[in-house]
């Protein structure tokens, strides 16, 4: 045998090899279903689980490990199988039970250093990070399990805050929360979104009227407070696209807020920009206090809305 049949043989081996790994690897994307789901959202507790039916991670964890866990094992997971919480800022609405999850359940919490830093100084911490914590530099993408992860920056007044852009199994979900003012990262983000989680924090004139002290209210609207509907619906109708099929408002405030009026303000703003929600996406108000159905994260636009588990309905 000479070299050249020794190189036509190897080469012929090598392509067989990559066609029945590429079959494999496409019959494992077809199989996986990405989903989603929000344990809570807004200023009493935000979490929300990001994965499959096998394994995931956590976006926060600002309401208790027992309700994160409950939810968690009614679709079947338990803390085994949560790989990681991924923080957005070091804000206790966001934070209160990463001690919890990270030294009593043995789960990684990763985030930058800087917001390590502010988790350690924040009092609405029940147990503080010893062994858990775990490091990435915020821009810099990189590879977790079958995700690729990568952060951007988002304006509030804490240590830092995050935005994440996460790829799995062909879907880009984003989430952006706790954002002062719009820049172009976020944007950037919106424009490669299939599914975006985005915060619809208040109404402006139910804020301006509304109880609050006049330096609560100005932290608020100041570029380090939080999204207003009209913010957020100009944004997404200045960046939205025929890739983006489901979007879920979170992070509503209870005093100067209204779920409808939050639904019929983005939706407004995005068919006068000719994406009609109902048609061309799904737009979801996620609840502050209720745990949310699982999402599937899929192709096309989530078309119904999901329902709890019997077991689940009860304890609602």
């Amino acid at each position: 045998m000479n070299n050249y049949t020794i190189v036509l043989l190897f080469f012929s081996f090598f392509l067989k090899f990559l066609f029945i790994f590429a079959a494999h690897l496409r019959k494992r994307m077809e199989q996986e279903k990405v989903i989603f789901r929000c344990f809570g959202s807004g200023s009493s507790g935000n979490s929300y689980y990001l994965g499959t039916n096998r394994e995931g991670i956590l976006i926060d964890a600002g309401v208790s490990a027992r309700t994160i866990h409950r939810h968690l094992r009614a679709i079947g997971l338990d803390f085994s199988r949560i790989s990681g919480v991924f923080v957005t800022h070091d804000h206790a609405d966001h934070i209160r039970s990463v001690g919890t999850l990270g030294e009593r359940a043995h789960i990684p919490i990763y985030t930058t250093a800087l917001i390590h830093e502010g988790i350690d100084r924040n009092y609405g911490l029940r147990e503080k990070l010893k062994t858990s914590r775990k490091y990435f530099e915020k821009g810099v993408e990189f590879e977790f399990n079958d995700m690729t992860v990568n952060t951007f920056g988002v304006s509030h007044d804490s240590t830092d805050c995050l935005g994440y852009k996460i790829r799995l199994y062909g879907q880009t979900f984003v989430l952006i929360t706790d954002c002062g003012e719009p820049n172009a990262e976020i944007e950037q983000a919106i424009r490669e979104a299939n599914h975006l989680v985005i915060e619809a924090n208040h109404d402006e004139q139910m804020l301006l009227k509304g109880s609050y002290p006049t330096y609560l209210k100005q932290r608020i609207l100041s570029p380090r407070g939080h999204q207003s509907n009209q913010t957020c619906g100009q944004l997404l109708a200045d960046n939205f696209h025929e890739g983006l099929r489901n979007v879920f408002l979170c992070h509503l405030s209870q005093e100067n807020n209204d779920p409808d009026l939050a639904y019929h303000t983005i939706s407004e703003a995005t068919a006068q920009a000719g994406w009609v929600a109902g048609e061309d996406y799904f737009l979801k108000v996620l609840d502050r206090l209720v745990v949310s159905p699982v999402y599937v994260l899929g192709d096309s636009m989530i078309e119904e809305q999901p329902k709890h588990s019997k077991k689940e309905q009860e304890q609602i």
